[in-house]
């Protein structure tokens, strides 16, 4: 796949700590924790000088086991964590050169609402379980200032055939749903307003293989369809293998290793990689 040289999305040196750190792991000290973990004072560093580029079209990958980092990233990008340092750049915000991180609430809430889309693991995260599922895509649609009821409800029911969600259950709540279909319903509300950019942290964790299998399919083909570019975070190699067109690899918040896809799969680096390829094959 060929992209354009210019990036949808820029992310330098990001950092998200839980702990104010001290003397023994403030600064270049990371020798002196334990994995990510500071045995003195408890800081926790989720996400250390974390740097990454997506492009066009693209799927990327971020693959690594559980509390390596990747979804307090997903939480920082989406504005859900507040970051401790580095700078995000949107190609369609401000010519790209304001840092997303650094801008007022107020902006963040526009960013969220006209440029980016999130798919949680939980879904009660992303859903009103109470409302309709059309009332969702609705809710979303309206925080980005529609106001149109008729124009409001074809766009939900256009999105919602999208992912598969039969008419007759459109105004049915999700808490009746079943979690491929919430996902179904939460993959619809994140593309309601034609982001450049969809992010979809652990989507299919908890599903039944079959279910993972529909929605992986159903992610693949709207992306090829709409050509919109994805990040999407997983502790399961294979999702990244049928998805991503790149991976990188967290390790303790780090990035231990990046490449296409293939790359990564066939010549593993870090002998962290080669441990979750061995586990694959």
């Amino acid at each position: 796949m060929d992209y354009v040289q210019e990036p949808v999305l820029s992310v330098r040196n990001l950092n998200k700590q839980y702990g104010g750190g001290c003397l023994n792991c403030r600064g270049a000290k990371a020798d002196r924790l334990i994995k990510n973990f500071c045995p003195v004072c408890g800081t926790v560093y989720a996400c250390r000088d974390v740097s990454f580029q997506v492009y066009a079209g693209e799927i990327l990958g971020v693959v690594g086991e559980s509390g390596s980092g990747k979804s307090t990233l997903m939480e920082c990008l989406y504005f859900d964590q507040e970051v401790d340092g580095g700078e995000a750049l949107i190609s369609s915000y401000k010519n790209g050169e304001a840092n997303l991180f650094a801008e007022s609430s107020q902006q963040k809430r526009y960013i969220r609402n006209h440029m980016m889309g999130k798919v949680y693991q939980n879904a009660a995260l992303s859903l009103k379980m109470d409302f309709s599922a059309l009332g969702n895509i609705a809710e979303k649609l309206i925080a980005a200032g529609s106001r149109h009821v008729g124009r409001m409800e074809t766009r939900g029911r256009e999105l919602l055939e999208h992912v598969n969600i039969p008419s007759y259950r459109m105004k049915e709540r999700p808490k009746n749903f079943s979690g491929g279909m919430q996902q179904r319903v939460q993959i619809a509300k994140a593309l309601s307003n034609n982001p450049p950019l969809l992010l979809l942290d652990e989507v299919t964790t908890g599903l039944d293989l079959s279910v993972q299998a529909s929605v992986l399919d159903l992610i693949k083909t709207i992306q090829r369809e709409l050509g919109i570019s994805v990040v999407i975070v997983s502790h399961d190699l294979s999702v990244i293998k049928m998805l991503a067109d790149r991976t990188f690899v967290m390790l303790d918040g780090q990035m231990i290793e990046h490449g296409l896809t293939d790359q990564i799969l066939e010549d593993p680096q870090h002998p962290f990689t080669q441990q979750l390829v061995q586990s694959l094959l």
